[in-house]
């Protein structure tokens, strides 16, 4: 291992950890003592699937505080990476001191643009764009140090396509992409307690092990760095689940899905492994696919998808839409018969008596509702835990 990784590499990594644990509890302390302020700003919600929902005032946006502490742990990080180049007649890396520096500044624009998104309620067209826009300047510096958009092709298709492929400046929109899938696909696999910050700890801790294994190859420096954002990400976030598990005391707002989802495509195109890290996203690419009716309006979308709450019973059962099936387009009846054969929603057609149209209720499309299609009425721990040992499985084999 020392090889490639030598004993001040080893000090950075040790000191990281312990940085990370002091971040960590900074945050399990901060979350108390700002709860209040937050609630005083407004900054605060009921919680939609308990009995009691009306009685409590749940702070939001506490996924901010993740973000900061992870800034100022990252910050003080600097000292110490590049402290061995400091010293005189040695060469310092300003290449990656340039690629460290970006990647804190797309990640602290995502926490901005997400905490402003909480504040504001912005439009979906607007929360698309944002990802773009604070990856820029990672992208930018890409552009600078590297300027290569060469993607090597799978073997199999070598002999008939090439062994690689040049894109050049689609390359860049492949990447900018990544950024906007990854704080998207996380913000939209909601909906339960603890499943936004379960989630996301889990892919950091895959992408965290993918790291160590590849640390005695070629690119042993770049997942050195992801390292060092993944060990401090998952030392500020745990506190975060702790109090985000059922029954919730804080939602993370989507400042938190924003904040993992913009972290995780820097480390991605940082240790230049995006295309594999998509692999730690399979749930939520299945997600989205499943989701892209709604999302594109074929099928009628309501503001919430999350499950509902049957109170006489304490369960969670899928929600549901109701439309007129004449208010479809060719292409949404076809939507809604294809996933319905596949089992991954529910629908029932019934004529209004008054109208004689016909109506159709169907339960609303997210990975969320389909599980509880398959598995029944579930209390809302259990279907959390449920997702997340989809999301540990899917990640362990991949």
């Amino acid at each position: 291992m020392y090889s490639k990784v030598d004993r001040f590499d080893v000090f950075t990594i040790v000191v990281n950890i312990l940085l990370s644990t002091l971040g960590g509890i900074l945050v399990n302390r901060l979350i108390p003592m700002l709860s209040k302020s937050f609630i005083k700003a407004n900054l605060f919600g009921y919680d939609l699937n308990k009995r009691n929902k009306e009685e409590k005032k749940i702070p939001e946006a506490q996924g901010v505080l993740s973000g900061g502490v992870f800034l100022i742990a990252m910050f003080l990080m600097i000292a110490i990476v590049f402290s061995e180049h400091l010293h005189p007649g040695s060469d310092f890396p300003h290449n990656k001191f340039l690629e460290y520096l970006a990647a804190l500044l797309s990640i602290c624009c995502m926490i901005l643009l997400g905490f402003a998104d909480d504040v504001l309620d912005l439009r979906w067209s607007v929360k698309v764009c944002l990802p773009m826009i604070a990856s820029l300047p990672l992208l930018l510096v890409y552009f600078v140090n590297y300027g290569s958009t060469t993607i090597i092709l799978p073997k199999p298709v070598r002999p008939i396509i090439g062994a690689q492929w040049n894109l050049g400046i689609l390359y860049y929109i492949y990447m900018g992409m990544v950024a906007v899938f990854c704080t998207n696909a996380i913000n939209i696999f909601a909906g339960v307690n603890g499943i936004e910050i379960g989630q996301s700890i889990i892919i950091a801790a895959s992408i965290l092990v993918f790291n160590f294994i590849e640390l005695q190859g070629s690119c042993s420096e770049e997942h050195l760095f992801s390292l060092y954002f993944m060990i401090t990400f998952i030392g500020v976030s745990i506190p975060i689940l702790i109090k985000n598990w059922y029954p919730s005391q804080i939602f993370v707002g989507d400042t938190l899905c924003y904040f993992a989802g913009m972290t995780f495509a820097v480390v991605g195109i940082i240790g230049h492994f995006s295309k594999t890290m998509m692999l730690f996203f399979l749930p939520q690419i299945f997600n989205f696919i499943l989701s892209i009716p709604q999302l594109f309006k074929f099928i009628p979308c309501p503001r919430h998808r999350l499950p509902r709450l049957d109170p006489s019973a304490n369960v969670l059962r899928p929600s549901r839409v109701d439309f007129r099936k004449n208010e479809l387009k060719p292409l949404g009846l076809f939507m809604l018969k294809f996933f319905s054969i596949i089992k991954m929603i529910q629908y029932e057609e019934t004529i209004n008596q008054d109208t004689k149209e016909i109506m159709i209720s169907s339960t609303n499309f997210t990975i969320i509702n389909t599980a509880l299609c398959w598995c029944g009425p579930l209390h809302e721990e259990k279907l959390t835990k449920l997702l997340m040992g989809v999301q540990v499985c899917s990640c362990f084999v991949f």
